[in-house]
């Protein structure tokens, strides 16, 4: 049930502070993308492709590396990019090129009054971009529409499993979480020995939703599970920031006794897309990006297949055909719910941590996940692959270990890879989380 605060907040103090305060158009935004997703498909499609080529003309007359670009391939004016299949011709964007073009990928008309972010650089690279205030205060509206689709409503009692602040920041940034009536809980400090304490804090807030990194929330999930604990079960949890797959899903939702919903957005553009209450894959915010799924050979494919993203409102640093290393699959057919907006079957990982086999196939982390999937007495387990023609599966045994499940694992994983590749198991008393507090099941050293 909601709470007085939450209807208060929505309608009255957010409205003040955003709209009135800091003169944002956050609020705008979200009720024009609210009427948006209901509209027909074609609609959407019609909309989309009207901010595209008010874009691609934007680009043209006014960044320089998109304009040099596409005269050397022969193009004369944005009006020769006469429809997508033009368009999915261009060259894609990737972090290499935008590192060694950043100032000629900047508009020269918002040069002045562009923001910066980086991102976490999970390749060891972080990368640099510029936005638009009218972007930031999009993408913001587009992530509540999204959040929205699950239940999860502005003001409402929500509990964060997130990455907090460092040093003199805290103090006002608990100040700021509270008016939103959130709580921030460090999922960088979380271990085995302190997961009770952050399933106190949970059953102390008592919060309607849940927000967590996948692999915190999985891993308290499990401990859970195998301590028998309960806790305050929320309406639903949130998982973000990295491919929440199926089994996962499945653990949370048995260990929290609640829904579990797949989110899916990078820094770069903040939320791509996001599941529905009926959970049949993840809608993706066409009216204000373009979402393709795969490029040169990998366009078309039914598998998964590479993600290259443009944002349609970043004037300032417009990011066109941007290949972000994400890995997804399209999904068919048009929801229950009603929207106009099409769908991922699934979110299937980073390129990055995607093994591959000889014959040229992906390998992505879900079907490790399963192979693992009833393997007992393995506390984690990782598949690092650093030649084509060999898997090496490192495992940290936890009590109960029997090395016999080592073969079972074996066999499940040739299901998929045959004899091709040789499997390697290894092991070792930990497996480190990356730099930003992940846990990655595959890591791909392959070039390319």
């Amino acid at each position: 049930m909601a709470s007085l605060y939450e209807p208060l907040f929505r309608h009255v103090l957010f409205p003040a502070y955003e709209s009135g305060l800091r003169r944002r158009k956050t609020l705008a935004y979200l009720r024009e993308y609210e009427r948006q997703q209901w509209l027909d498909p074609e609609q959407i499609d019609a909309l989309q492709w009207r901010k595209l080529q008010a874009l691609l003309r934007h680009c043209w007359d006014h960044v320089p590396y998109y304009r040099q670009t596409w005269s050397a391939l022969g193009i004369a004016s944005p009006e020769d990019i006469r429809d997508r299949a033009h368009f999915a011709r261009l060259p894609v964007l990737d972090k290499p090129t935008i590192r060694a073009n950043f100032d000629r990928l900047i508009a020269d008309t918002h040069r002045a009054g562009l923001f910066y972010k980086t991102t976490g650089g999970s390749t060891g690279e972080p990368l640099k971009f510029g936005y638009t205030r009218e972007s930031y205060e999009r993408r913001v509206a587009v992530m509540w529409r999204g959040y929205g689709w699950a239940g999860a409503r502005l003001g409402q009692r929500t509990l964060y499993l997130w990455g907090t602040p460092l040093g003199a920041q805290k103090r006002k940034e608990r100040l700021f979480h509270g008016a939103f009536n959130r709580r921030m809980l460090n999922a960088f400090d979380m271990d085995r020995a302190r997961i009770a304490e952050y399933a106190d804090a949970i059953d102390r807030f008592r919060p309607e939703t849940i927000v967590s990194y996948v692999a915190p929330i999985v891993e308290m999930a499990d401990w859970l599970t195998a301590s028998g604990r309960r806790v305050h079960a929320p309406a639903r949890i949130l998982g973000a920031a990295e491919a929440l797959h199926a089994s996962q899903k499945q653990r949370i939702e048995q260990a929290f006794a609640a829904p579990a919903y797949n989110t899916y957005g990078c820094r770069e553009f903040m939320l791509i897309a996001a599941e529905c209450e009926h959970r049949d894959g993840l809608h993706v915010n066409a009216d204000h990006l373009v979402v393709e799924l795969g490029h040169g050979e990998g366009a078309g494919a039914d598998g998964p297949c590479e993600l290259v993203v443009s944002d349609l409102h970043n004037y300032g640093m417009p990011l066109l055909r941007y290949v972000n290393g994400d890995l997804a699959t399209p999904g068919h057919g048009r929801c229950a719910c009603g929207r106009g907006l099409p769908r991922l079957a699934s979110v299937d990982g980073r390129k990055l941590d995607a093994l591959r086999t000889p014959d040229g196939r992906f390998v992505p982390g879900e079907y490790v996940v399963y192979a693992f999937l009833y393997a007992t007495g393995i506390r984690r387990y990782q598949v690092v692959q650093k030649r084509l023609e060999e898997f090496e599966i490192l495992v940290v045994p936890d009590e109960g270990f029997d090395p016999g499940v080592i073969e079972r694992v074996r066999a499940e994983l040739m299901k998929v890879v045959g004899d091709s590749v040789a499997l390697e198991f290894r092991l070792t008393d930990e497996i480190p989380l990356t730099p930003s507090g992940k846990q990655r099941v595959t890591v791909s050293e392959l070039g390319g």
